[in-house]
């Protein structure tokens, strides 16, 4: 089978580097891909938002899956254009990935169908955004409707900064269109995760959990960013999993098909665990970054045949197989980010960590230059261990650590310490 993967992340270079693995797999692609993906991939020039371009390359190399990594293509309609065209492709189509797409739809949703939230409002004007912060009390949370690269939601822990939140979005426009609505909502307290399953629009498949660090500094301080590392598996023990399949993820999928938004894809359901149960802070329409990278060396059982049923509409199995291990990831990123930062700068010491047992470097944001890995983002790349549990796998994934360095980089020493006390999945 002929696969491509649409994306140049540290989530594409795990799935790219999961699907490689598999048996079907005859010939892989990723548009455009990275450094690291070119180990196990061809990769094309093409980027993530040509649709059009896209198209007439699966067409042309009659491929036979193509699985999309980051959300604006599917927000774009990606979906539909294959389709049309009679291509098979995993992920939402247009209508569904709005619950990514817009907070605003996704809370109503929520409200609508009785799923387990925290308390809001939709606001397009400061002036009311501000009386309903008053009601509502601090802490509270502002978010951006739109997509705004993981930085839309600001935690407020003073009036005075829910008010400037909400100026920065509706009247400074620091978000563009993406903050032309915003939602005002409670402060959910609690420990947060992150749950992932696959559904065909009908039934739904759990495929991991994970611990998301979006915080840039150690012990969650500073400004929130794409992800700074992450833990795999989350502390939802048996109980907790099987109330967020019934509460959350299945009630989910039947209301975007009552909604006439059927759903195929993977849900990933931001979750905080409260002394209340399970309540999602957020929803996206692919997999985590970099949550990914932590549950693709976990999973046991090949990818491609759960990914290329949900694409075609078949039957998904009721389980998958995981290894016993846990897994850290820790994100080297480039000094400044997420604020401005500079790039091309060189990268030593990639192969080193991954002589390492059970280390994994996914590229994030690389690229060569004359030959030389250099920095080419923000998040540059990924540092991945599997471990017998959790503390074996911090160690090892920070082992791998000390042996990259490039000008700049900076990266949390706590990835993975929220989720010491909890050992199995």
């Amino acid at each position: 089978m002929k696969v491509l993967v649409v994306g140049s992340g540290g989530r594409e270079h795990a799935l790219v580097w999961r699907l490689a693995q598999s048996p079907q797999v005859a010939a892989l692609y990723a548009a455009p891909g990275n450094p690291g993906m070119a180990r196990h991939a061809t990769c094309v020039p093409i980027k993530t938002d040509a649709l059009d371009d896209l198209v007439g390359f699966a067409e042309r190399e009659r491929i036979a899956l193509t699985v999309v990594g980051p959300e604006l293509p599917l927000i774009l309609g990606i979906v539909e254009r294959f389709q049309a065209r009679g291509l098979a492709i995993f992920g939402p189509n247009q209508k569904g990935a709005a619950l990514e797409g817009s907070k605003v739809f996704a809370k109503a949703l929520m409200a609508k169908h009785g799923i387990p939230t925290a308390r809001f409002q939709a606001f397009q004007e400061a002036a009311s955004a501000r009386r309903f912060a008053r009601e509502v009390g601090v802490p509270l949370v502002v978010k951006a409707d739109g997509l705004a690269a993981g930085k839309g939601a600001i935690v407020c822990r003073t009036l005075e900064e829910a008010d400037q939140a909400i100026a920065l979005c509706l009247e400074q426009r620091a978000f563009g269109k993406a903050g032309e609505q915003i939602v005002v909502e409670e402060f959910l307290v609690g420990e947060e995760a992150s749950f992932f399953a696959l559904t065909d629009g009908e039934m739904a498949l759990p495929l991991g959990t994970a611990q998301d660090h979006k915080a840039v500094f150690d012990d969650d301080q500073g400004p929130n960013t794409g992800g700074m590392g992450a833990s795999s598996p989350a502390s939802i023990d048996a109980r907790m999993h099987d109330e967020v399949m019934e509460t959350i993820i299945l009630p989910t999928v039947h209301a975007m098909a009552a909604e006439g938004r059927p759903y195929r894809g993977v849900i990933y359901a931001g979750l905080m665990l409260t002394p209340q149960g399970p309540k999602v802070l957020e929803y996206n329409c692919r997999f985590g970054d970099p949550e990914h990278q932590t549950i693709m060396p976990r999973l046991q059982d090949d990818p491609l045949p759960l990914l290329h049923a949900v694409a075609r509409g078949d039957r998904l199995p009721s389980t998958v197989r995981w290894r016993p291990e846990a897994a850290v990831c820790v994100v080297l990123a480039s000094g400044g980010y997420p604020g401005d930062y500079q790039t091309g700068k060189p990268i030593a010491g990639v192969a080193e960590a991954e002589k390492l047992p059970g280390v994994t470097v996914f590229h994030a944001g690389t690229a060569l230059k004359d030959g030389q890995l250099v920095t080419a983002g923000g998040r540059v790349l990924g540092v991945t261990a599997l471990g017998a549990d959790i503390p074996a796998a911090i160690a090892r994934a920070y082992e791998a650590v000390a042996k990259i360095c490039f000008e700049g980089i900076h990266f949390r020493k706590d990835i993975g310490r929220k989720a010491l006390r909890h050992q199995g999945r």
